[in-house]
């Protein structure tokens, strides 16, 4: 089925803004069909799957696009496109274009370049080759460059997981149990879940199975008091909160009043009355101290690079450098040592990033370690053993795609002994 010609010049004018990285592509996209609502269903899919797979094969299509004809723009939005769904849907080529574009498409790209065929930016391919080796890096960025499935964690206040599985089969929805977390669902089709009783009564929410091990990993029980210093939309809080049966006190804090407000329906959704949304100024702000010495349990998932999540947010990449990886760890150093403050003694802090870099991840550890002497870090075999978790870690969760088929995640855990 041929699609219209004014799918080119739409991709075009989208790329032409996203390509300046001046905030979130997926907010763009969005920005972007609102003012054109003319653009039906069919079309939109079409143009977002060929901005998303532009920006996972930014260095390979740019390159190939420099041997074409026409503004360049159009190069990068016609290679887009015919990534996306190949070259004869496409009208309105001209017979260059279309050979062109069908020279382009047999060239082996698995004979390029390393670089180039890592997709990454030099400073970020270098420095993963520097730690990993060349296969090791282009193994991680090969998985980081697919395409995310979506993946569900089942809400216990509402449900248990074979009922879940059950009520999705009668919509219906093909899902499988993910590996390791035992509350989380694998969907094989992108469903529209807003759609679904389930989403709509809370008994599921979508979460990456790294996601939901890192709120596991916290251990959080009945009746504790239990912060999210770093809650953003909630997804972690909510996990938190059905960990603990509804019981105790999980305070989720945030600096941002946008995120937060995002937890609301879903907190509405879930069933919990045990959640207390707290917007704070900064990571020292008096509703933080209030709380010190008194908390049970701490997780800090840590504002990051969002590496970790290329998969589902491939601009990130390109957004993000060795400055601002940098500022990055400055933030965290300081959020983690705010945080801490609130852990009592035998109490857990849990420090975690959606990241795979080690400036972001086990030197912050490690500086916080040497700076906190009262804090000991408890091994992630340990952990994970306490949880039932079957699998294989030693001092840190370091979660990645090609090996766990999980977004990027770092975590450590971090008791207090004095």
């Amino acid at each position: 089925m041929r699609l219209p010609p004014a799918i080119v010049p739409h991709t075009e004018e989208l790329l032409r803004e996203v390509l300046r990285f001046s905030g979130p592509a997926d907010v763009t996209l969005s920005r972007y069909f609102r003012d054109h609502p003319k653009l039906g269903g069919r079309e939109r899919g079409v143009i977002a799957e060929a901005i998303y797979g532009l920006l996972r094969n930014k260095t390979v299509l740019t390159n190939f696009a420099e041997s074409g004809i026409g503004p360049m723009m159009r190069r990068m939005a016609l290679l887009a496109l015919s990534d996306a769904v190949g070259v004869d849907p496409i009208a309105g080529l001209s017979p260059e274009e279309v050979e062109w574009l069908n020279r382009v498409i047999q060239i082996d790209r698995t004979q390029l370049p390393p670089q180039m065929r890592s997709n990454l930016p030099p400073w970020l391919y270098e420095k993963l080759v520097a730690r990993d080796g060349e296969a090791a890096a282009l193994e991680l960025a090969d998985a980081m460059n697919r395409q995310a499935p979506m993946d569900l964690r089942v809400n216990t206040i509402k449900a248990d997981r074979e009922t879940v599985i059950e009520g999705l089969a009668q919509a219906p929805v093909a899902c499988e149990p993910t590996p390791y977390s035992p509350l989380g669902l694998r969907v094989l089709k992108k469903p529209a879940l807003q759609n679904l009783p389930l989403f709509k009564d809370g008994a599921i929410e979508v979460q990456d199975e790294g996601s939901q091990m890192l709120a596991q990993i916290v251990g959080a029980k009945r009746g504790e008091m239990v912060v999210d210093f770093c809650a953003g939309a909630g997804g972690k809080t909510l996990a938190l909160g059905a960990a603990m049966r509804n019981t105790g006190r999980l305070y989720a804090f945030d600096v941002s009043e946008k995120r937060l407000a995002k937890l609301k329906p879903r907190l509405a959704r879930s069933g919990l009355s045990n959640v207390h949304p707290v917007m704070i100024a900064h990571e020292n702000d008096a509703k933080v101290k209030r709380l010190v010495g008194k908390i049970d349990r701490v997780l800090v998932d840590a504002p990051c690079s969002g590496l970790g999540t290329l998969r589902r947010n491939p601009d990130m990449k390109w957004r993000q450098t060795v400055e601002t990886v940098a500022e990055m760890r400055t933030k965290q150093t300081s959020i983690l040592a705010s945080a801490s403050r609130l852990v009592k003694v035998g109490g857990r802090l849990v420090y975690g990033t959606c990241s795979f870099l080690d400036e972001e991840n086990e030197e912050v550890v490690a500086e916080f370690l040497q700076s906190h002497p009262d804090f000991a870090l408890v091994p992630m075999h340990e952990v994970l053993g306490e949880q039932k978790i079957a699998l294989e870690m030693q001092d840190y969760l370091k979660l990645s795609p090609h090996r766990h088929q999980t977004d990027g995640f770092f975590a450590a855990v971090l008791e207090r002994r004095a």
